[in-house]
């Protein structure tokens, strides 16, 4: 079984032809700057790249070029179009209508549309994405994948905002999180490196890069996660604020005469590490410049400290820890953050060996043997989730 998936950004896409008999990702790629001059495909098989430039007016097109390469007979993975048994896409927002992935259909459509006020940015394109794969290739099952979907078992004190309950009633505003399609990965694959299942434990997943989210996940159900409504709240990341008295939005509106399109794009595009460093949002160049300069090392200890705090409080709401994961771009990465952010841990039992954790990459336990927490390296395969959920859908 063959399985293609599909993730649409607003003017880009990725994507992965993945077989599942033995999960081998036949190839992959990159579209970028679709609807704008200088569109470009990139092609990657058996090591190879191929680059294709061609103007992409929308996803339909894009989508289009993807499949002549997918089936392109020198470069090619495949030599019909019927060897893809379903298409996975990746969707950001499923609102409180989804808690797991499910076959797309009229009604699902129309939810996934319904969410669109929640995710402004991100669910218009992968609904063009679900929509052009429907007319390309007519017949074929489409999956849809929820970022939001995984954290759907939240307690519901643990997902309202204290404001007026009207607001919640009216506009669906409470807690959702995201990434939980990474969160699912890395906490089911580390249970199976433990000999155990998600049941057995007590977990925080710790998804770390230019836009960060943390995860409680209590014997097999997430309890909490930092990010709420949107992508912004939790802790700072790459140029997102995270946590902040939201005081300060009606202060800055008034005293430098900004629109809320003007305050939104501040807090999503213009703070986080990026704001405190001024340097880069990319913490690759702030640790390379932490020794020489005062605010880039201000930028990577708030950092430790924000993702520590989170950590802390979820032992405080699960009644312990058993294993904390680090996954995505920063966690898997950098292993200076991770022993940053341990350091202070002691006191929940948890024992860093420095050798074990001089890793990139690299699916690995990064504590001692005699720790009462285990710390894990577990690189994220959103994509290769979101082909599970299509198969087990589809089969």
């Amino acid at each position: 079984m063959k399985i293609l998936v599909i993730n649409c950004g607003s003017s880009s896409l990725k994507y992965q032809l993945i077989n599942m008999e033995d999960e081998s990702v036949l190839c992959k790629g990159l579209v970028e700057r679709i609807g704008i001059e200088g569109s470009k495909l990139t092609h990657k098989i058996n090591g190879e790249k191929y680059v294709v430039e061609e103007e992409m007016k929308d996803h339909k097109k894009a989508l289009k070029l993807v499949l002549d390469q997918i089936l392109d007979k020198d470069h090619g993975a495949i030599k019909d179009l019927k060897e893809i048994s379903a298409v996975g896409h990746r969707v950001v927002h499923g609102g409180e209508s989804f808690n797991d992935s499910v076959v797309v259909d009229k009604k699902v459509m129309a939810a996934i549309k319904e969410c669109i006020s929640l995710a402004p940015l991100h669910n218009p394109a992968n609904i063009m994405g679900i929509e052009a794969i429907e007319e390309l290739m007519p017949g074929v099952k489409n999956v849809a994948v929820f970022d939001t979907a995984f954290h759907q078992t939240m307690p519901k004190e643990n997902y309202l905002y204290a404001i007026p309950y009207e607001y919640y009633e009216k506009y669906s505003i409470r807690r959702y999180g995201f990434h939980g399609t990474s969160h699912n990965f890395v906490s089911k694959r580390a249970a199976e490196i433990l000999g155990k299942t998600r049941e057995d434990l007590r977990i925080v997943t710790c998804h770390l890069g230019n836009g960060s989210s943390m995860a409680a996940i209590d014997h097999g159900k997430v309890v909490d996660t930092s990010m709420g409504l949107t992508p912004l709240e939790g802790v700072c990341m790459g140029t997102r604020s995270g946590d902040m008295d939201p005081a300060i939005i009606p202060f800055l509106m008034e005293k430098e005469n900004l629109t809320a399109s003007d305050i939104n794009n501040i807090l999503n595009k213009k703070s986080g590490v990026l704001a405190i460093s001024g340097v880069s949002s990319d913490f690759r160049d702030i640790e390379e410049q932490q020794d020489s300069n005062e605010r880039c090392k201000i930028a990577l200890t708030q950092f430790a400290n924000r993702v520590r705090k989170y950590i802390g409080s979820y032992a405080t709401l699960m009644n312990g820890v058993d294993v904390i994961v680090f996954t995505a771009g920063v966690g898997e990465n950098s292993a200076s953050m991770r022993s940053e952010i341990l350091s202070k841990l002691e006191f929940l039992g948890i024992k860093v060996d420095e050798d074990k954790n001089n890793v990139r990459g690299e699916e690995t336990i990064i504590s001692t043997e005699d720790s009462k927490v285990v710390a894990m390296v577990i690189p994220t395969n959103e994509e290769l989730m979101i082909a599970r959920d299509t198969e087990r859908l589809t089969k």
